[in-house]
């Protein structure tokens, strides 16, 4: 078998071979992929007070924190090993710990043991994101991406839409451990597809110099820190005061380890796992602040949202997940139309300037929600959230890339992706710390001293709401709304931070390149070379460089 490398072709837009139906078996491998993830993602929302009650637990805000503190350890770790080893048994690796995880969780007896699973869950779930964004941008190139993740955006938020609505009826009838069984036969599927279809050109070298390029010393200090961080957000104000010793000096050593890994990893370290020419460019940190602030509200609105609907309006987990599909079903749509819009005008600022006014809006608007507010209020005031939320879960991906070169694709989205997960502790953290301070200054005494101190209030006490007499219920329910009110408005200001943000992008041409080192194997680049070679008039080749025009 020859080992001449394939030699680049650069056909026009309008000559080139057309995507086969490989191409879009791995693109809807990747659709399944972020479904999975969207559907664990809300599923747990919905039915966390039947879980929490069930097991008898009091710390809710671990079953999420857990999952993202798995989620976030690893991320950038997974862009380096997809580097060295490639794509397909790192995104293989991830199905299976998701999996895994997932029994864990539905086995679980106890709450540590649904936490555990959590964070296996999250190890898994991690990769998957990371990996699929990679995969598209070896595949596709920037300024085609926009309609491409918006198909993924459509399949992320089907997921987030439906979950609420299985979580609550799988709760609702005593069988909330399928929520994640039902993990395990859709992750069988995508990893069938990706065994199939996703066969990726694999960088070159043997396994001893590939584990030489493995940057150990930045993986430590990303696992440290984060770690740290995460332990002190989920502590703080619930076991431990904020100014107490026991949440400062873990803060203050995750935050400070951050710094430092950031500083390693831009002097130091010999094979960075974050190269520092991807935070290097102004846009380039507008877009990872924006990603960090977007995610951050995202997870607010789908836990927080959840508890107002079945708080104040003392509905069951099914029938507030349907009240839910607003936020869902209106994203995906609206991500798909400004993907298209980026791609046909070539330009992502004024999309983002715009989303981020919706979101200041629509968040603002839920601030002013009581607890006898119609439900039609309460699902448009978060629909007109979730248009800007659209844009942004989507659009924050541009200002990203657009500024680097393609060959740092895999670097710089994995530590996108890395930001994004990171930032769902904070959202889980601070609107769990807000609701649960104002809660108990808000609670009725009598109701509020059947919760010990260290118990988190708020998913504790929603089963026992619609068992109580008046006017107690009533008081129940408007210390909910009135602490809720005081959670959107902290959201608010974190989204014109974000809005702010944004304000310092420049515009830079989307790349028309892929990294020619990735993309199709060997075997199917030849056969795209062959077709378009044969082709009267295209028997042009272009000389190597570090990018393959498309």
């Amino acid at each position: 078998m020859s080992t001449k490398p394939v030699p680049a072709v650069v056909p026009s837009e309008d000559d080139r071979p057309p995507r086969d139906m490989r191409f879009w078996l791995i693109f809807l491998s990747l659709c399944v992929c972020g479904f999975i993830t969207a559907l664990e993602m809300g599923v747990i929302s919905a039915a966390l007070p039947t879980i929490v009650d069930d097991l008898h637990g009091s710390q809710f805000m671990w079953v999420g924190s857990a999952y993202a503190l798995g989620a976030t350890a690893l991320l950038p770790f997974s862009g380096g090993l997809a580097q060295l080893f490639g794509r397909r048994p790192v995104l293989l690796g991830s199905l299976a710990l998701f999996a895994v995880g997932s029994v864990v969780c539905g086995a679980a007896k106890s709450m540590n043991t649904l936490i555990a699973g959590r964070t296996i869950q999250g190890l898994g779930g991690g990769g998957i994101i990371s990996l699929s964004q990679i995969v598209v941008a070896d595949l596709v190139p920037l300024r085609e991406r926009g309609s491409f993740n918006g198909l993924i955006t459509l399949a992320y938020s089907v997921g987030c839409g439906i979950s609420p609505i299985v979580g609550g009826s799988l709760a609702a009838t005593g069988q909330w451990r399928w929520i994640f069984y039902l993990n395990v036969p859709i992750c069988g599927l995508a990893a069938v597809l990706v065994v199939a279809f996703l066969r990726l050109r694999t960088p070159p070298g043997t396994l001893r110099e590939k584990l030489q390029r493995i940057d150990y010393i930045g993986n430590i200090l990303v696992v440290g820190a984060t770690t740290s961080t995460v332990l002190a957000l989920t502590w703080g104000g619930i076991q431990f005061s904020w100014g107490s010793a026991n949440i400062l000096v873990p803060l203050i050593v995750g935050l400070c380890g951050l710094a430092v890994f950031l500083i390693y990893e831009a002097r130091f370290a010999a094979h960075p796992m974050v190269p520092f020419d991807v935070m290097s460019t102004r846009t380039g940190l507008s877009g990872y602040a924006q990603t960090f602030f977007t995610s951050m509200i995202l997870i607010t609105i789908i836990y927080y949202l959840q508890v107002y609907f079945q708080a104040c309006y003392n509905v069951s987990p099914t029938a507030a997940g349907v009240d839910g599909l607003g936020v869902a079903f209106i994203t995906a749509p609206v991500g798909l139309f400004a993907g298209i819009v980026i791609q046909k005008t070539h330009s992502y600022r004024v999309p983002l300037w715009i989303g981020w006014i919706w979101i200041v809006v629509g968040i603002a608007l839920l601030g002013t929600l009581d607890a006898d507010t119609g439900r039609g209020k309460a699902i448009g005031y978060s629909i007109i959230a979730a248009i800007g939320m659209g844009t942004l879960i989507l659009g924050s991906y541009f200002p990203v890339l657009a500024p680097v070169s393609v060959t740092k694709n895999a670097h710089a989205l994995a530590f996108f992706v890395f930001l994004r997960n990171f930032s769902l502790v904070w959202g889980v953290t601070v609107g769990g710390t807000v609701l649960q301070n104002q809660l108990h200054k808000r609670l009725p005494a009598e109701f509020a001293a059947q919760f010990p101190g260290g118990v988190e209030i708020a998913y504790a006490a929603i089963p026992l709401i619609r068992t109580l007499e008046e006017p107690l219920k009533t008081q129940v329910r408007n210390a909910f709304a009135d602490s809720l009110k005081i959670v959107w408005w902290v959201t608010t200001g974190i989204a014109g931070l974000g809005l702010l943000c944004s304000l310092g992008m420049k515009h830079y041409p989307l790349h028309t390149s892929v990294d020619r080192d990735w993309g199709l194997d060997e075997a199917d680049n030849s056969r795209m070379i062959e077709l378009e070679s044969n082709r009267p008039g295209k028997r042009e080749s272009h000389e190597a460089s570090g990018e393959e025009e498309l």
